[in-house]
């Protein structure tokens, strides 16, 4: 049987199977699922948990020998195996196949592993986890979805965003679900009653952390060059990732170039970013797009240390370009 996360509950509150192979790069969604199926199993009486960690040099006869260890008084159990692989050998898969084919009506076999892959899912283990229990495929949330996924977790916590704070909560949180899911457990504490506005959002995130990238982003495009300088130098000695704030910039540049070319420009997702994209597109005509893209691949190399030269230094010169602010010239090559 195959199923998904959306699936999973619905499929939950009517059966148990023998066995579950939660696979996915998503880490809340997976831990949401492995938790429901705990709690399916804890309700129907498997009250033991057993879970092995098959770091790289397990021993999968020892996962064998103690799933299958039986005593007079044993309870019902769960018996987790948390793989770091999709891939886990010829020994691991003979493993898991025994365990799954000894049919212990005792033992309920829960397995996590990452995405599997082409290979991973014509793998013998994996066709033995789907004729004898369920493969539970957890595929991230991807942008087009995120305001509803959003929507739904934020009904679940008794709250009401508006669109527009759905929309800043989604730019802010796109790609980490986990960060996501946090955001909305913190405004359920901070606002008061159920309604959340954008400037809830503001707030919460402004309560985290004193710069972040997505405000980079906005002052890159409405031209604040000295508060975009600031900020760069703020996320420097805060230790954030260079790769985020060169991302960020690099948007900008995307977005100023993509509402100068397109017929009636791109709607922005929030109010403030049309105001900051307003200003960039009305200075597109003054921009070097392409020595923007060079410079921001400069940037990348030093980074990834193929070049040398202060990736921090490039991306504040980047930051000036976007403003339209006189920067020294690229070297020549």
């Amino acid at each position: 049987m195959k199923l998904n996360s959306d699936t999973l509950s619905s499929h939950l509150e009517q059966h148990l199977l023998p066995a579950y192979l939660i696979s996915g790069d998503e880490p809340l969604l997976v831990a949401e699922a492995t938790d429901a199926v705990r709690a399916k199993a804890r309700a129907s009486g498997f009250t033991e948990r057993e879970t092995h960690f098959m770091e790289r040099g397990g021993d999968w006869n020892d996962v064998r020998a103690s799933a299958n260890n039986l005593s007079l008084f044993a309870e019902r159990r769960i018996v987790e195996i948390r793989m770091p692989s999709a891939k886990p050998g010829n020994a691991g898969s003979a493993a898991i196949v025994a365990l799954l084919e000894s049919r212990d009506p005792d033992r309920v076999l829960l397995i996590t592993a990452p995405k599997l892959d082409r290979d991973a899912q014509g793998s013998e283990w994996v066709r033995a986890v789907e004729t004898h229990g369920a493969l539970v495929q957890i595929w991230p949330v991807d942008a087009s979805r995120l305001v509803a996924w959003l929507r739904v977790r934020a009904k679940r916590l008794r709250l009401n965003p508006d669109d527009e704070a759905l929309q800043i909560l989604a730019e802010r949180t796109e790609g980490n679900l986990l960060a996501a899911n946090q955001e909305l457990e913190k405004l359920r504490l901070l606002v008061k009653g159920d309604q959340v506005t954008a400037d809830d959002v503001f707030a919460s995130v402004a309560d985290s952390a004193r710069f972040d990238v997505f405000q980079l982003g906005e002052c890159a495009l409405a031209g604040d060059t000295a508060r975009a300088l600031r900020m760069i130098e703020g996320l420097r000695a805060e230790g954030v990732e260079p790769t985020l704030v060169l991302w960020s910039l690099s948007k900008s540049v995307r977005d100023i170039w993509g509402a100068a070319h397109s017929s009636g420009g791109r709607a922005p997702a929030w109010r403030r970013q049309t105001a900051a994209l307003e200003k960039g597109q009305r200075r597109a005509s003054q921009l070097h797009f392409g020595r923007m893209a060079a410079r921001a691949a400069r940037a990348d190399r030093m980074i990834k240390g193929r070049e040398t030269g202060d990736a921090w230094d490039e991306m504040q010169l980047l930051a000036m370009d976007i403003c339209a602010r006189p920067t020294l010239a690229l070297p020549r090559k």
